[in-house]
């Protein structure tokens, strides 16, 4: 039986603060779980499992309780629980390089959704790393893993100021082939942009777009041509549409 403290626990990692205080966070469902348990970088602390689940997955490494659909429902931050909750420890991240290969970029991506969308966007194009600005959505909150669909296991993703970032890479990188492109309604045709090996690809804010100080710093702008009549494109499958021309 879970206790209350348990349950109250679990709950509270909804709160971005107290995740990163206990350096915990929360996944959920049969694929994000069976996923995650095979990553090496993910360590699990204790999982909550349906009977149905915990049968074919028990493993004495890892705690697991098994409990009822009630009890589920309590711990789930999902509107329709499904079988198993995970609590996982953050993985430590490497120091940031963007030398030799390509980043994503997200400055002020609000919506928990579209940025773990394009955080499997990067994985599935083999993106290295994402890197935000630090008033973009967290990437370790419940919906945000829950959009990564997994991809957060082998995905670095970072919080930087995007302004000295951007600046300390162009200074020190003057005579190679980095280049920061910047997502943009008016710009060069992405399908016309050269296949690129190192750089980065800016995704602005989801009304605002890409903030003026940062989009200053592009070398050059890129869009996605429109054959109708949307006002715009969502972030996460803009940056797809990008990755698939780009990385080539």
């Amino acid at each position: 039986m879970i206790i209350k403290s348990k349950v109250k626990y679990i709950n509270s990692l909804g709160d971005k603060k107290l995740r990163d205080a206990d350096r915990v966070f929360v996944a959920e469902g049969p694929k994000i779980i069976n996923e995650l348990l095979g990553e090496p970088a993910m360590v699990p602390m204790e999982i909550f499992a349906l009977k149905e689940w915990i049968r074919p997955h028990l493993n004495p490494s890892i705690p697991i309780t098994e409990v009822d659909e009630i009890m589920l429902e309590r711990l789930s931050f999902l509107s329709t629980p499904n079988q198993v909750i995970g609590l996982f420890k953050m993985p430590a991240n490497s120091p940031l390089d963007m030398k030799n290969k390509v980043s994503v970029i997200v400055d002020g991506i609000q919506d928990p959704g579209n940025l773990g969308t394009i955080v499997r966007c990067a994985d599935w194009f083999g993106v290295e790393q994402v890197i935000c600005s630090k008033d973009s959505a967290d990437v370790f909150n419940p919906k945000t893993v829950q959009s990564t669909m997994g991809s957060i296991a082998r995905i670095k993703v970072y919080y930087e100021d995007l302004a000295t970032l951007l600046k300390k890479n162009q200074a020190h990188d003057t005579n190679s082939n980095f280049k920061i492109y910047a997502a943009a309604l008016h710009g060069s045709d992405v399908k016309k942009i050269m296949p690129i090996t190192e750089g980065a690809i800016i995704i602005g804010n989801e009304s605002k777009g890409i903030s003026e100080n940062i989009l200053a710093l592009a070398n050059e702008k890129i869009t996605i041509p429109r054959r109708g009549k949307a006002e715009s494109l969502n972030a996460a499958i803009a940056t797809g549409i990008i990755l698939s021309h780009v990385l080539r």
